[in-house]
């Protein structure tokens, strides 16, 4: 089975599992903020689902109508689950101010409950975000990086919430003060700050390929390295132009070359610097313009 997509299948099993704990714990207890993490991982479980889907998609050979291949299709699903988080975000925060006007007070159970399940959430997430940022890198998927985020931001956040219960449980074994029942809608606020943070992130990142962004300064500039290695009296380039598509780069640019070479010798520089670029990125898309001067 492909890497992506079997890492893609496990993030949506995973994430399965965590809203099913959460959900039962936040309906019975009351609790706003395990709430807010249940909504949480209903959007990881969105994202994983997006993710799995773009990018059995992405990996589909160009076709007559797409001719470029179908990369762009990871883009679109982070943009996607960008949105879906923003608008998690906003509805656990007008669940928690309507907490915070009618406050309520968890009893002990539900919290020790809570607090469990919290701590199982962030130890299954950081297992798995680490096994899809690990594939995300080796294959370069901007959607399993951005399932990868939702599911650490997840880690963090179950801890925030972890840490407020029992907060809340240990001043309530030595003070019955109501303001205890302020302290879990402020947690799912300060969730939902983090949540807005990470979709404006994954927003921006799987956006600017699809306005074709140039590759970032750091890979133009290794490539015009690599095709400097080659220029001289008799071989010089201009018109560099690159992009990205999910994890294909498209590069191309104008080589001019002695109008005294050979086609052979022409077509010998053309295939070395192509493979200098491959070499160092794999899945790059070049087009070489060869031209007389």
């Amino acid at each position: 089975m492909n890497k992506k997509v079997s890492i893609a299948r496990l993030s949506i099993f995973s994430n399965s599992l965590l809203i099913f704990l959460k959900l039962i714990v936040g309906l019975v207890s009351g609790s706003v903020s395990i709430m807010s993490e249940a909504i949480h991982s209903f959007m990881d479980l969105l994202a994983s689902i997006i993710a799995f889907f773009s990018v059995r998609i992405s990996e589909t050979p160009a076709d007559e109508r797409h001719p470029y291949g179908h990369g762009k299709f990871e883009n679109i699903s982070g943009v996607f689950e960008a949105i879906l988080i923003l608008g998690a975000a906003l509805w656990i925060i007008l669940e928690a101010v309507k907490k915070l006007i009618d406050p309520h007070v968890i009893d002990s159970f539900h919290i020790g409950i809570g607090f469990l399940v919290m701590a199982i959430s962030a130890i299954v997430n950081t297992i798995v975000s680490k096994k899809l940022y690990k594939t995300a890198h080796e294959t370069d998927s901007i959607a399993l990086e951005a399932d990868a985020l939702h599911l650490k931001a997840d880690v963090y956040t179950s801890i925030g919430v972890a840490g407020g219960l029992l907060l809340m449980l240990i001043i309530g074994m030595f003070t019955k003060n109501p303001m205890i029942a302020y302290i879990d809608p402020v947690i799912a606020i300060l969730v939902a700050l983090l949540i807005l943070k990470e979709s404006v992130e994954i927003f921006i990142k799987a956006y600017a390929p699809l306005l074709d962004v140039a590759l970032p300064h750091a890979e133009v500039e290794t490539i015009r390295n690599i095709i400097g290695r080659y220029c001289g009296e008799e071989v010089k380039y201009h018109g560099l132009r690159t992009r990205k598509a999910g994890n294909f780069r498209y590069i191309d640019f104008h080589l001019n070359l002695n109008e005294d070479m050979t086609v052979k010798k022409a077509h010998e520089i053309c295939d070395t610097i192509e493979n200098d670029i491959k070499s160092v990125y794999k899945d790059a898309e070049i087009n070489i313009h060869v031209e007389n001067f």
